[in-house]
């Protein structure tokens, strides 16, 4: 007899816990979705589960949800996607962006501006990368992800970076596909080479990315046609902006620029300290031509400076004409795409509870270039809440309820 009351009374517990458990982890209710993979762009709430999204619907109960996010008027949209960012941030001084401190530690600067995914551009080589995981990528919040630089000592700056012995395409890609769960291309960049030298470490790193598996591979350097022709379809050329794209006399883009797109490269804004001017952006721009990818080149040298975050790049090109769907799939969907990482940077069911809850804001704003040229705009992007994998990281508003707690520095669900 009292074994079967103690099982009667387990039976009510069990009976009562499943009728008041929660449905989802998080709902946000009330926004106005844009998720540019799904072609939605329209009022819905999004609901999370397990850390995964589990429901979009015209109307979610908030009764099914553990927490809600109250989105009324805000714009919803898969976390941001910063394709271009150096976070391989560290304690050796004169080392450029390789475990040095003109880095930048990724948590400080990702989630109050809606960024989910930081993909670094080359900090590291084959050499470094294992430091670079273990002492960033593993400590991170931020879903840290890396191009692989085609140097094995990585951005260590000055002859380092000049040293074509290092740059071994075979290792390169050993270590690509041992880590192919965090590298997703190579990275070329700063080399100071001249006439057949020049192409040494771009053909390297397009071997290794072939080796690797048919991986992408981002240069940053010169933009001259004969270079462009040397890159596969889904290759990507950053600091586009910063780069003579301008045909002065027509005023107009380039012909082999965009003939290169025609043929699949992939142009990237990695806006950083000294990579992007109005002179190419507002002319290109007025001629139809607008980033595939929207990044930051976030550094030391970038992050006070005209840059500043993604979110005020998105604002410049808004205010260059850009449409905002436009916006956010250069920082979603695109870039997700371009690194091949298609979980990432849209809301389909099952896809990474990654969210982002933004404002746009009405007003006079100033947005200048490091050469000192200034527009303005009447709009700008601002952060209100940051999600990944489900949980809340970022709330500016105590849009959430209840709002997450804080242990250790960290939010908690």
């Amino acid at each position: 007899m009292k074994q079967k009351i103690i099982a009667l009374v387990f039976f009510c517990l069990y009976v009562g816990y499943g009728l008041n458990a929660q449905e989802f982890d998080i709902a946000i209710i009330g926004g106005h979705v844009i998720d540019p993979k799904n072609d939605i762009n329209e009022p819905l709430d999004v609901a999370i589960k397990d850390g995964k999204v589990a429901l979009i619907s015209k109307k979610i109960n908030k009764k099914r949800a553990n927490r809600i996010v109250d989105a009324k008027g805000l714009y919803v949209v898969p976390g941001l996607v910063d394709m271009h960012a150096h976070g391989f941030f560290g304690v050796e001084d004169g080392h450029y962006l390789r475990n040095s401190f003109y880095a930048v530690p990724p948590d400080g600067f990702t989630f109050r501006n809606g960024v989910t995914t930081l993909v670094d551009a080359g900090s590291a080589g084959w050499k470094s990368f294992q430091t670079f995981k273990e002492q960033t990528i593993d400590r991170s919040h931020t879903r840290i992800l890396s191009f692989l630089n085609i140097v094995g000592e990585g951005m260590k700056g000055g002859v380092w970076e000049q040293d074509t012995s290092d740059m071994d395409a075979k290792l390169s890609a050993q270590v690509a596909r041992r880590y192919s769960d965090l590298i997703v291309g190579f990275k070329v960049a700063h080399f100071r080479g001249e006439g057949e030298d020049y192409y040494v470490p771009i053909d390297r790193a397009i071997e290794a990315g072939n080796m690797a598996g048919t991986i992408p591979v981002m240069l940053d350097g010169k933009l001259e046609d004969a270079i462009l022709k040397r890159f596969r379809p889904g290759d990507i050329f950053t600091h586009v902006y910063g780069r003579p794209i301008i045909d002065t006399v027509t005023n107009k883009v380039k012909p082999f620029v965009l003939e290169a797109r025609k043929r699949g490269l992939i142009y990237d804004v990695g806006y950083g300290g000294a990579s992007f001017k109005y002179a190419n952006a507002i002319p290109g721009t007025k001629d139809g031509f607008y980033p595939d990818v929207i990044s930051t080149d976030l550094h030391g040298g970038s992050m006070n400076a005209a840059m500043k975050d993604i979110l005020s790049i998105m604002s410049k090109f808004m205010a260059m004409g850009m449409g905002l769907e436009d916006i956010i799939t250069a920082v979603t969907w695109h870039p997700a795409k371009t690194i091949k990482r298609e979980e990432l940077g849209n809301l389909s069911v099952g896809s990474e509870g990654d969210v982002t809850v933004l404002s746009l804001r009405d007003g006079k704003f100033g947005f200048y270039d490091q050469q000192g040229t200034k527009m303005s705009g009447t709009k700008k992007f601002e952060c209100q809440v940051t999600i990944k994998g489900g949980r809340v990281f970022y709330d500016l508003n105590g849009l959430t309820a209840p709002l997450p707690r804080v242990i250790s520095g960290l939010p908690s669900m």
